[in-house]
């Protein structure tokens, strides 16, 4: 009997929709003025295009090789801040024959030397080069200040101004509240970096929105000549408002960076049983760890629809673990009430008479039945040469629901012979695939088959094991289990089979949706728990692993405990991540990154699955719950981290200069959850589990 002693459900955390409303005047803009109160979520999503006055225009250029209309010139185009991302942006603007010339409060001068590019210390010196465009490549923090130090005088006076924030609304704010009326702006956002586009730009997303261009031909032309610079890159070329940017980017981007922070604070590692979930995982976090946090906390900062994001996202992981929780104090109900509430249930239903005579016989024959089989096998084995040396074998499935499909296709096409059973009537289905399909388990036992592979879900296992009539198979019959968990079917197989019969426990990490397109290179883990010695239960069980070798599987022979402990790390945490981001209702966009297109996937591939299976994986692996505590502790630590934060500007508003001196002294709270947060979650755990010793 499983024990609970020391289960307790978490205490509800308190709503960030109770938090009073403060007013936040934002230093950048005196015109972004919002509050931290924020609708209750509710169960609707942005649909796929807004619809308003401005909707997006998407255009797909095609790549470099397109002919383009001869330019008279080329741009002169100035970088303010040549960090990563603006040396990023560089390469591809020398490559294609502009003039660069870069500013900095760093000094990133041999940089620019290697690319080509003018660097120049003092942004008076840039400006009176007189570039076409200025390139606004700063932090989101820090973009007023910079652009408040420019000497603005010593510029064309319709010089065109661009920035590539990933807010735009602050962005737009900022540029007209700062820049003279003479100034033309573009507001821009390529929805990639270093790292999403080191394969090229072909098919990424780049949206704009021209706030203000004068009339005239020649200012006109140099605004289409600067976008042509990423249409010839092969961008998808995005016309869409800074507020509508920001409402998509909410859903998309910050939620996106908020999993990728997460996920990287579990100190994420492949492993050798990988998923396709659990690698685009990995991608996601190697996609957004390059990334500052001032990028991301200018994410939640500066876009007036990400609080709300961030709070349906809180709920969703809440309402998840209710409902995980829930379902194991129905468990735990069942051990102490259990024969107490089952013989309320027999009283109730003898008064009422549903109790008859053919319903009791019929429970006494089936207990005689198993009683029957549990006594026939007080025999020793025999060494029986009868079985069939040939390649092909005859399979039994047990549990011919979706995955029991999905394997018999396979086991039919390699020229196996397959039958099938289970409690629902699949006997057209089987018709379709080839399958012989018995609605009695004893038929079925009958006709001897080689092997019986079991596709039950990991909750009815036990029951449909303990109910298959074994005295009606040959003695070394070969059990095989193909469950997410490992350790739990193992010791089901060897408790309740005969001696005599062969186990091989086994683990598809695959399904019906992950391997749509062919099993090769997919994980097969599997473990001989017990074969017997004999040549032709030896080579019984070589041509079963065969039929997955045969089909580019990448085989990987594990101890069940191994693969348990592996499992709990990346399918049980690719599954919940799944869960909790369906709960979102999440859609596309007009402006998907390759993070959110990521998370959209693995929402696909995890929303096929029934919730007893993913209940399956946290109740019978013993690592699940640890796992469960640090993703909670690692999203309360990022949330820590944001609110810390905003705590700190808050205060500054209230206290101003009293406080610098304490300031500039103190190390930033956000620096220092970013490098303690992996400790902590730890630290944390090692706390818990040292209490409960």
């Amino acid at each position: 009997m499983l024990s609970f002693s020391s289960l307790h459900l978490p205490p509800s955390r308190p709503s960030l929709l109770s938090l009073p409303p403060v007013p936040l005047c934002l230093p950048p803009s005196k015109s972004l003025i919002f509050t931290l109160r924020i609708k209750p979520m509710t169960t609707t999503t942005l649909s796929p295009r807004l619809q308003s006055s401005c909707s997006p225009s998407i255009t797909k250029a095609n790549p470099k090789n397109q002919t383009q209309n001869p330019s008279s010139y080329d741009l002169k185009i100035a970088i303010i801040g040549f960090g990563n991302y603006g040396q990023f942006l560089a390469k591809t603007l020398i490559s294609q024959g502009h003039t660069v010339l870069a500013h900095s409060r760093s000094d990133h001068s041999l940089a620019a030397k290697s690319l080509g590019v003018s660097f120049f210390l003092d942004p008076h010196d840039l400006c009176e080069r007189h570039p076409d465009v200025i390139l606004l490549c700063t932090s989101i923090i820090s973009t007023e200040e910079v652009l408040k130090s420019l000497p603005l005088q010593r510029l064309k006076r319709n010089t065109l101004f661009v920035d590539v924030l990933s807010v735009k609304e602050f962005a737009k704010n900022v540029l007209l509240d700062v820049l003279p009326h003479d100034f033309d702006i573009i507001c821009s956002h390529p929805m990639f970096g270093p790292q999403s586009a080191k394969h090229g730009w072909d098919g990424l997303y780049f949206v704009y929105e021209n706030v203000r261009i004068g009339n005239e031909e020649n200012r006109v032309d140099r605004c289409k000549k600067f976008l042509e610079i990423f249409e010839r890159e092969g961008c998808k070329m995005v016309e869409m408002s800074c507020q509508e940017h920001d409402k998509y980017a909410a859903e998309s981007q910050f939620l996106t960076h908020t999993v990728g922070r997460v996920l990287e604070m579990l100190k994420l590692e492949s492993t050798p049983i990988n998923t396709k979930g659990y690698e685009s995982l990995l991608d996601l976090v190697e996609n957004t760890s390059g990334d500052s946090f001032d990028l991301y906390y200018g994410l939640f900062m500066y876009n007036r629809n990400v609080l709300e994001m961030l709070e349906r996202l809180d709920l969703a992981f809440d309402d998840l673990r209710k409902q995980l929780f829930g379902r194991l104090h129905e468990v735990v109900r069942k051990q102490l009430f259990g024969n107490a509430e089952s013989r309320k249930v027999v009283q109730e239903n003898y008064s009422k008479g549903h109790l008859n005579g053919a319903a009791a016989l019929s429970s006494s024959s089936k207990s005689v039945r198993f009683q029957g089989s549990a006594q026939t096998y007080k025999y020793e084995a025999e060494n029986s040469r009868c079985s069939d040396y040939s390649s092909k074998l005859k399979i039994a499935i047990v549990g011919f629901g979706n995955f029991g499909q999905f394997l018999a296709k396979t086991f039919v096409q390699q020229g196996h012979s397959v039958l099938a059973y289970s409690r629902a009537n699949y006997s057209d289905a089987a018709q379709k695939l080839g399958v012989s399909y018995f609605s009695n388990a004893d038929d079925l036992c009958e006709e001897h088959p080689e092997v019986i592979v079991l596709c039950t879900s990991i909750l009815s296992t036990e029951k449909v094991l303990k109910s298959l009539p074994f005295q009606r198979l040959k003695r070394s019959t070969l059990f095989v289990d193909v469950l997410s968990v490992k350790e739990f079917p193992r010791n089901l197989f060897l408790q309740h089979l005969p001696s005599h019969f062969d186990i091989l426990c086994t683990h598809p990490m695959f399904g019906p949706e992950s391997g749509k397109n062919g099993w090769n290179q997919l994980a097969f883990v599997f473990e001989k728990v017990r074969i017997g010695s004999e040549g032709s239960r030896v080579s019984r069980c070589d041509k079963f692993l065969d039929i997955f070798a045969r089909e580019g599987c990448r085989m990987v022979e594990m101890s069940c405990a191994e693969h348990d402990w592996y499992a709990a790390g990346s399918q049980f945490i690719t599954h919940t991540m799944g869960r909790v981001l369906e709960r979102l209702g999440m859609e596309s966009t007009p402006v998907n990154t390759k993070g959110y297109e990521t998370l959209l996937n693995l929402v696909e591939n995890t929303a096929g699955d029934s919730f007893d299976l993913y209940y399956g994986l946290f109740m019978y692996n013993v690592n699940a719950m640890e796992q469960l505590e640090r993703l909670d502790l690692a999203f309360e630590s990022l949330k820590d981290q944001l609110f810390g934060r905003l705590h700190g500007v808050l205060r500054k508003q209230l206290f101003g200069s009293s406080d610098n001196s304490q300031d500039l002294s103190e190390e930033p709270a956000d620096a220092k959850f970013s490098q303690n947060s992996a400790a902590l979650v730890s630290s944390s755990l090692e706390t818990r589990n040292g209490e409960n010793n």
